[in-house]
C-alpha cells in the first residue's frame, strides 16, 4: 500500500514539476526540457529528477541543468504551494540521455541497409 502512495507521489510531483519549470525565467532552462522521472524517497526527504533535454549541443544540456539546480529553492517553493505534503523535498536535477541514445541507435539501425523480405 505505501509503494502505491510513494508512486502516485511521484506522478503527482513529476506533472507539477513539469508545469513550474516553464515557470522559470531563466534563459538557460531550453523550452525542450522534459521531466522523463521522478524518485521521492521513502520519508520524503529528497527528490532525484531527472529530465531529458532535446538538443544537439551538451553546452544547452548541460546549462540548463545548471540553471534548474540554482533554482531548485524557488521550484521547491512552488512545488509546496501547489501541493499539500508532509514535508518538501529537497531537489536535486540530473541530465537523462536516454531520449538522445534511443535516436542515436534508430540512426545506426537505419543505416544498416538491411534487404527486406518479400513473403
Amino acid at each position: 500500500m505505501a509503494v502505491n502512495r510513494l508512486d502516485r507521489i511521484n506522478e503527482e510531483v513529476k506533472k507539477q514539476l513539469s508545469d513550474i519549470i516553464r515557470d522559470v525565467k531563466d534563459p538557460r532552462v531550453s523550452i525542450m526540457a522534459t521531466i522523463v522521472s521522478v524518485s521521492v524517497t521513502n520519508d520524503y526527504k529528497s527528490a532525484k529528477v531527472r529530465v531529458s533535454v532535446y538538443d544537439t549541443d551538451q553546452k544547452v544540456r548541460t546549462d540548463t541543468i545548471d540553471a534548474l539546480n540554482n533554482a531548485a529553492g524557488f521550484i521547491s517553493r512552488e512545488l509546496g504551494n501547489r501541493m499539500k505534503i508532509r514535508r518538501l523535498p529537497q531537489i536535486t536535477f540530473s541530465l537523462d540521455s536516454s531520449i538522445e541514445y534511443s535516436v542515436h541507435i534508430g540512426e545506426i539501425l537505419s543505416r544498416l541497409n538491411i534487404p527486406k523480405d518479400d513473403d
